[in-house]
């Protein structure tokens, strides 16, 4: 299998993580990529009319984009660890992917309305909005902390992705001061080999 990865994406990083959880890292064959949200990377695009990163070569010549789809891909190759296969635990992991990938795409708007756009096109209002997103989804996962434990499944990949790219990129967001039980969760979960072998380079 091949994938179109880029080192910064915390959505790569999610199926990266997920990869070396159930041992498949090694199965995939990592392909550079030059996605922008305004210029396309055609590369991308000849695999999947989305053209984004993550996008997975499949070895039958099928692509699948979305992290979400990826990553349920990969643990359906593995016999299903990752991702509860019902009740109330699969219904949580699920929700919590949606929100932890929720902070991801606030974030990632607002690094695009400040990177992509020239700054007189720039909105404060835009930028507030988004930020405001990310600050009650960490309240949320602060109140859910505790049930996270040492729980190790879409869900919580997802949340440690999301605080790992925080701190990549949003560092003046200070996430810690407002959430400890959050902290301390992720400061144990940012230790697993999957975390630490995907943890993207400084800057």
């Amino acid at each position: 299998m091949k994938l179109f990865h880029s080192h910064s994406s915390p959505f790569v990083r999610k199926v990266m993580v997920v990869a070396h959880e159930l041992g498949l890292a090694e199965r995939l064959e990592l392909l550079p990529s030059a996605v922008h949200p305004v210029k396309r990377d055609r590369s991308v695009l000849a695999q999947h009319p989305l053209a984004q990163v993550p996008t997975l070569i499949l070895d039958s010549g099928e692509s699948l984009a979305d992290s979400r789809v990826i990553c349920e891909y990969l643990d359906a190759e593995a016999g299903g660890r990752l991702f509860p296969a019902g009740g109330d635990a699969r219904w949580r992991a699920l929700n919590e992917q949606s929100t932890a990938d929720g902070v991801l795409d606030a974030a990632l708007l607002i690094r695009y309305e400040l990177t992509a756009r020239p700054e007189s096109e720039r909105s404060a209002a835009w930028i507030e909005g988004q930020t405001a997103k990310i600050e009650s989804a960490l309240a949320w996962f602060e109140e859910q902390a505790e049930a996270s434990g040492d729980r190790v499944d879409i869900g919580t990949i997802a949340l440690a992705c999301a605080l790992g790219y925080l701190d990549l990129r949003f560092s003046d967001i200070a996430w810690r001061d407002d959430a400890p039980r959050l902290a301390a969760w992720f400061a144990r979960f940012e230790e697993r080999p999957s975390m630490v072998a995907t943890r993207p380079p400084a800057g």
